[in-house]
């Protein structure tokens, strides 16, 4: 199993395919298994970087909360390009992987050539609103703890909740092709796709009927017939992509 080292954490990755590079990012409490299904489509024209969070999969579970935070994640994305010999990627997520896509953007925009955000909200503007969320996520991870899950409380704790509202501030900001995908039937982030479609200067939106929050899982060849035409549309010049690394 390939994994790289970020200061003694394991993180688990996979590479398939050749082609523009493509790194996905699973939700909170899933894995790098819940793209099997849009694995073979995907890395037909692309190399496709999937991976696992630490604290999930089979990536490492450090003891350490400070070891679990969005800038640690963002770092591992990096570190996961740079495994791959990519400057640049196609970079988005489902959930949290779609939060954390953005949150890469704004610490690396010359790494990302388009952003595929997939059932995600931007965080809050509001620290009411976000003290709400968080209350969600403590909770989570408490309930996880309870179970002897304490990889995912931890992750919960240090990567579900948020610190502040630089994600959500940074959307009129983006500067690279972007698409929206939701599942018509996950309420929760429907107002929040619409609003990122709206705040995202150029962003298409797609809305996926009789699909809940695991949109590619509900709906597997919808979810592909909406994506492959984005992925399609970008321009294939000018893509930096490392052939040898020292």
């Amino acid at each position: 199993m390939p994994k790289i080292n970020r200061d003694g954490v394991e993180i688990y990755y996979e590479v398939h395919g050749s082609g523009p590079p493509l790194l996905l990012t699973h939700g909170y409490s899933s894995t790098s298994e819940m793209w099997k299904g849009q694995t073979a489509a995907l890395s037909k024209h692309h190399k496709l970087v999937l991976w696992d969070m630490r604290g999930h999969g089979r990536s490492d579970y450090p003891d350490d909360a400070s070891a679990y935070s969005e800038a640690l994640t963002v770092a591992d994305m990096a570190a996961l390009l740079d495994e791959a010999g990519a400057d640049s990627a196609i970079v988005g997520g489902l959930s949290l992987g779609g939060y954390m896509s953005l949150a890469f953007y704004r610490a690396h925009p010359e790494r990302v050539r388009a952003l595929l955000i997939i059932d995600t909200g931007p965080g809050f503007k509001k620290d009411d609103a976000r003290e709400a969320w968080n209350k969600r996520a403590y909770d989570t991870g408490d309930r996880f703890e309870r179970e002897g899950l304490a990889g995912l409380a931890r992750a919960a704790r240090g990567m579900l909740a948020q610190r502040d509202a630089h994600v959500i501030e940074l959307l009129p900001e983006i500067k690279v092709p972007s698409l929206v995908v939701v599942g018509a039937e996950d309420a929760p982030f429907l107002a929040a796709s619409d609003y990122m479609a709206a705040k995202i200067p150029g962003a298409k939106k797609v809305v996926i009927p009789a699909a809940g929050h695991a949109v590619n899982i509900d709906q597997p060849q919808a979810f592909i017939d909406a994506v492959l035409p984005f992925l399609d549309s970008l321009p294939q010049n000018a893509i930096p992509e490392r052939m040898v690394r020292s």
